[in-house]
């Protein structure tokens, strides 16, 4: 394999364990829950969800699996749920 492509990959892998490099502005993905499949999207720190919960609470276990997922690849904003707590404070409260 030539040097430069082996540069590359290992730079790729440092990159991977370096989330605090990235920073997802805008994602739209298809999230099988239990009991259907849902569109969530994320853009300008707003997050959307097609279902019920969402409709009425603006969050939904659909987004507060993808702020988990996420972290710190997102913005403080888009991190925050309803609560007004960044994920980290949510999930530190749900295991006490």
């Amino acid at each position: 394999m030539h040097s430069s492509v082996i540069g590359k990959i290992e730079k790729a892998n440092r990159y991977a364990r370096e989330l605090d490099r990235i920073t997802i502005e805008q994602l739209s993905l298809t999230f099988r829950g239990d009991n259907d499949t849902h569109r969530v999207s994320l853009e300008s720190d707003h997050w959307q969800c097609n279902c019920h919960y969402f409709e009425s609470w603006k969050t939904c276990a659909h987004v507060l699996a993808m702020q988990k997922i996420l972290g710190e690849m997102l913005s403080e904003d888009a991190q925050s749920s309803f609560f007004g707590a960044p994920e980290a404070e949510l999930a530190e409260a749900a295991s006490a």
